[in-house]
């Protein structure tokens, strides 16, 4: 269980099915900020208020910290081995089979659990606007969960069936609609900070650290989910020209743009309307999703009007009580427009991950089945979507979130453990881009990545071990002896009925089919 894929077979398979190189630095940085942007700025600005209050402008740092150096790591690998994958490849060639799994299997959290998270948040957006542009109500009944008095939230299922029906047929984006839909996103930030930011009142800052060092470094492991999606630019490195020189770009670059938009978002929402946590009766803080905090959040907003840690949409709602309902609104369907683009990159990353695990034999090959009309894993994304759709449903947002990074960080702490290994066990191979500093980089990558697992809820640190034991039972029942690498085969042949399509440019984060793995 400790064989390895070595990285000139994979680099070999690659060849074999080797996908059309079309995209540049540009193309691959917009990739990275329409991965990024999303449900984490547009909602969890919530969730991480009730965490942290305004010291929650810390936890964007500190979880921007650990992916920078995260992201580090992962461009050694993407430029050294530009295949599909991402960090279950790239664990293959290092640690061997046995660590690949688990990464694989982790990979599902962020994946799947990461699309239900986002279909939630675009639900919240989705009533918001239209109650307050159209004057439609959505029953609380079917807009909610049954955490906050609700039996299901039929928004995000609608959308996430939506998205897994259009990944079925294998729908493609071009370049272009990418690039409109990431500037949507942007520009929406852009006008909330423009609008928010002259009107901040130093009083709404304090007490800026009202749950103390834990509570801001516990927002920020939650956080942490508004950054998931850079790694979807290494995911991409089979498809883009120059991939040595343009991955790191992107993956940096993406980040970069995609913090100072975080901060100033954060200090817009903080300045302008406030962020302190609600308390209960005894002063303490209550945990985000609970049925308490909605019971809390109803009681307040009949008072004196909704706290910000009580909206489902974050950035729209502050923007309605500081004056500007129209571009409130108009946020909430920059957000409406842009989300179902995250959803669709989640769910086919997903279903692109079971489709690798296929290819190399640790999955049954029903799930690498190609429709013969579409000619997409239509098995395998169907499932998917099912399992994500059933999690929209009836979780909120903040507990999926946190489910979703543990799978996140894990993946992320082995990127960083295959980085030095790999120095050592092969120090003369080609390495276009070199992490400065790796032994001292990758180190605090694990740190940081185990330092915020400790800080997650119990109930998101114990879903991650007994989701991991679920795996190694059917990696022992199947992938063990189906293992192609097991069986001696290397190699994916040039015409099997799993490679895919020469694909266009993606859309943000959600390549076209035979695009990023």
């Amino acid at each position: 269980m400790w064989r390895v894929k070595s990285l000139d077979a994979i680099l070999a398979t690659a060849e074999k099915k080797s996908l059309h190189r079309s995209l540049g630095p540009i193309q691959l940085t917009l990739l990275g900020i329409g991965g990024v942007i999303g449900t984490g700025i547009f909602v969890l600005t919530a969730e991480a208020a009730q965490k942290a209050g305004p010291s929650m402008m810390l936890s964007f740092v500190i979880a921007g910290f650990v992916c920078a150096i995260a992201a580090l790591c992962y461009s050694e690998l993407a430029a050294m081995a530009p295949v599909s994958g991402s960090a279950y490849t790239y664990s293959y060639a290092v640690l061997g089979e046995f660590v690949a799994w688990l990464v694989g299997w982790a990979l599902i959290l962020e994946y799947a659990v990461a699309a239900s998270a986002v279909a939630v948040g675009w639900s919240g957006y989705v009533v918001g606007l239209l109650d307050h542009s159209l004057g439609i109500v959505v029953p609380h009944a079917l807009a909610a969960g049954p955490y906050a008095g609700g039996i299901i939230i039929l928004p995000a299922v609608l959308i996430a069936l939506a998205v897994t029906g259009l990944l079925v047929l294998g729908t493609t984006e071009s370049a272009t609609v990418n690039a409109v839909l990431v500037c949507i996103k942007v520009a929406a930030l852009s006008a909330f900070v423009a609008l928010s930011l002259p009107v901040i009142k130093d009083a709404n800052f304090h007490p800026f650290m009202p749950l103390g060092m834990s509570g801001t470094i516990g927002a920020a492991a939650s956080i942490f989910f508004a950054y998931v999606g850079f790694d979807a630019v290494s995911t991409a490195a089979e498809e883009t020209k120059n991939p040595q020189r343009n991955v790191p770009i992107g993956l940096i670059g993406s980040l970069g743009i995609c913090t100072i938009f975080y901060l100033l978002v954060a200090a817009g929402a903080v300045g302008a309307y406030g962020a302190q946590p609600v308390m209960d009766a005894a002063g303490h803080a209550i945990s985000p999703g609970s049925p308490l905090l909605a019971a809390r959040c109803d009681e307040l907003t009949s008072v004196a009007g909704q706290p910000l840690v009580c909206s489902r949409e974050a950035l729209a709602h502050v923007l309605r009580q500081i004056g500007h309902p129209i571009v409130g609104n108009l946020l909430g369907l920059a957000a409406g427009l842009a989300l179902p683009s995250v959803i669709l990159m989640m769910i086919y990353g997903q279903t692109r991950i079971f489709f690798v695990m296929s290819r190399d034999g640790l999955l049954p090959e029903a799930l690498s089945r190609i429709h013969p009309k579409f000619k997409t894993p239509h098995i395998v994304t169907m499932v998917t979507g099912v399992g994500v759709t059933i999690a929209a449903a009836f979780f909120p947002i903040g507990q999926l979130a946190d489910v979703s990074n543990s799978g996140t960080l894990f993946a992320f702490a082995v990127v960083s453990i295959a980085v030095m290994m790999l120095r050592k066990t092969e120090p003369n191979r080609h390495r276009p881009f070199r992490t400065p500093l790796v032994f001292v980089i990758a180190p605090l990558s694990i740190v940081g990545c185990i330092g915020l697992f400790i800080f997650l809820p119990p109930a998101a640190k114990l879903v991650f071990p007994v989701w991991s034991a679920i795996g190694l039972m059917l990696y022992f029942a199947y992938g063990y002896r189906k293992s192609h690498v097991a069986r001696g085969l290397m190699e994916v042949p040039e015409l099997s009925p799993d490679a895919p399509p020469t694909a266009v440019p993606p859309m943000p984060g959600a390549p076209a089919p035979g695009g990023k793995d």
